[in-house]
């Protein structure tokens, strides 16, 4: 069973960055463009968290996912918050907005499901074609420094009424000479009637600092303008180094 079939406990697990990331998209609307954002795009965005949360704040949205259970659920989320944002079952390698945006972002490291250069770039023309120029792109993904181990286990539990997600996740099987990664998806759900496990692999494609300086010199349709951590704080920009392991970086549309 794949864990992405299975959106409301994926976008529970991850609720407590909503927040945080809609809030850095209404910084970035108020500090870099000349009028606040209107029209916002995330591809990847699995059940909708943030799709939700920024239809919520009055932004016009569209979401697109491979996934479909992922669209079915978020669809019905829209219906049942009374809300409207246009969602679609389409690939972020290809998909391009019909109505330019002014902000695209995609963040908790979906970039990295794209496998090669060439898919990686695609997905940014793609992305830069669905932009209006001096929009802006909002990209998150974890960095794995030369020096980083190549094994990692993170774990943590989200809850919501008498529903909790215990998420474990396991970095395993790098390769940097490949540039690829396991990464191990494990949600153990427990409510008052039952618990479930569910447990997915997903190969990751590996990015250091300079590796992705790399690619964005390969897509002149973007200016990389500053890089953020995942603390989402506008006035706090950081340095593309090899002690950075969390990167929003902040692309600006030329």
């Amino acid at each position: 069973m794949d864990c992405y079939d299975y959106p409301q406990y994926w976008d529970l697990a991850f609720r407590d960055s909503t927040r945080e990331e809609a809030d850095f998209v209404d910084a970035v609307s108020d500090k870099y463009l000349r009028g606040r954002a209107s029209r916002i795009f995330e591809p990847g965005c699995g059940g909708g968290r943030l799709v939700v949360e920024l239809a919520r704040r009055g932004y016009e949205v569209t979401g697109i996912d491979l996934n479909r259970s992922a669209i079915r659920y978020l669809t019905k989320r829209l219906q049942r918050n009374n809300l409207k944002a246009t969602v679609l079952e389409a690939d972020m390698v290809e998909y391009i907005c019909q109505r330019k945006v002014d902000i695209a972002i995609n963040t908790v490291s979906t970039f990295r499901h794209l496998l090669t250069e060439q898919a990686a770039l695609a997905h940014l023309q793609s992305v830069a074609a669905s932009l209006k120029k001096g929009g802006f792109y909002i990209l998150g993904l974890h960095l794995l420094p030369p020096d980083a181990a190549l094994e990692d286990r993170e774990s943590w539990v989200a809850k919501h009424g008498q529903v909790s997600v215990h998420v474990t996740l396991d970095a395993f099987n790098a390769c940097r000479r490949k540039r690829t990664e396991t990464l191990r998806f494990s949600m153990r759900i427990k409510n008052p009637t039952k618990v479930r496990e569910l447990t997915t692999d997903y190969r990751m494609r590996i990015y250091t600092a300079a590796q992705m300086r790399s690619l964005l010199a390969k897509a002149p349709e973007f200016e990389l303008v500053e890089v953020f951590d995942f603390y989402y704080e506008i006035d706090a920009p950081q340095p593309l180094d090899n002690r950075l392991g969390d990167a929003v970086f902040l692309l600006k549309r030329v």
